[in-house]
């Protein structure tokens, strides 16, 4: 076995900031997007498991595009469930630990305060289905699994709602952003330590107990108070500042329905690795600040 780790689903926007914090701290990382290794062939997911051997893979793999996916429902279903149980039975057939990303989306939204891991899970669409048919097929095909449900995921790469809210801000005179959707914004900087955080659990020997845990930022906010948020950074380095604008969710329909309450509660993920991730406010400064502070250069 090697001392590597095996990430699936490299070119998005977690696989990317796992690859540049692993560069960066001199991690032992192999990163395959999708022309490389596409997870719904089983043949080539287990190729590359027996070529890499690696002491852990991550599924950062998925079909994520929640609107598309009510009319594009076999496809989600290919990647976000067999997908998932590819990679599953690959791993556990290489007798390697998972860990497995999975979504706020499973659930309905219609709790009153943060999500526990044992709340029963009640998809609204097309995509949290197969995300929860996807943990499923994880967990029976794969007895050292880590299955991490995250939500409201954004960073320095890819696509995610805070580099939209800064295309818009240069855009536009308004922005109108819903303010009846409550979450808990999660950087990738932070999801990415949280994999690390796994990592050294199975490298210590440690005694990880296998299954379902939540990791997301430790505030919740609305999806309104996230674009304030971005647009207040931004103003410093680009001097502009539109109003944001409260809408409800009805003001703003999309094919699929969003879940009202996307808090989830991280303490069960904290005790076990000891990690949590840091206020998403300073966090939010610090991605706008890497996104859009001028680079010096020497003459």
């Amino acid at each position: 076995m090697s001392d590597s780790i095996l990430i699936f689903g490299a070119g998005g926007q977690l696989g990317q900031e796992i690859l540049a914090q692993a560069a960066a701290q001199g991690r032992d990382v192999i990163g395959l997007a999708r022309p490389q290794a596409d997870i719904c062939d089983i043949s080539a997911v287990a190729r590359h498991i027996a070529e890499t051997r690696p002491r852990l893979i991550v599924n950062a793999a998925a079909y994520t595009a929640v609107d598309k996916a009510e009319s594009e429902a076999e496809t989600a279903r290919l990647v976000n469930v067999f997908g998932a149980a590819n990679v599953a039975s690959a791993a556990a057939a290489a007798n390697v630990p998972l860990v497995h990303l999975s979504t706020d989306y499973v659930f309905d939204g219609s709790k009153r305060g943060p999500y526990v891991e044992s709340d029963p899970v009640a998809s609204l669409g097309v995509y949290g289905r197969t995300k929860a048919e996807g943990e499923a097929a994880v967990r029976a095909a794969a007895p050292r699994h880590v299955i991490l449900r995250t939500a409201w995921v954004y960073g320095r790469f890819g696509h995610n709602f805070l580099k939209t809210i800064l295309r818009l801000a240069g855009e536009r005179p308004e922005l109108r952003v819903v303010a009846d959707q409550t979450g808990c914004p999660t950087a990738t900087q932070d999801l990415a330590a949280a994999i690390f955080a796994i990592d050294r659990a199975v490298q210590d020997g440690n005694a990880v107990e296998w299954g379902t845990y939540h990791f997301a930022g430790p505030d919740a906010t609305s999806w309104h108070g996230f674009a304030e948020a971005i647009v207040a950074a931004q103003a410093r380095w680009t001097g502009m500042r539109p109003p944001v604008t409260a809408i409800s969710n009805e003001d703003y329909p999309t094919p699929a329905r969003r879940p009202p309450n996307s808090q989830l509660d991280s303490g069960r993920f904290a005790a076990a690795f000891g990690y949590r991730a840091i206020p998403w406010r300073p966090r939010v400064a610090e991605t706008v600040q890497a996104l859009l502070q001028p680079v010096e250069t020497c003459v």
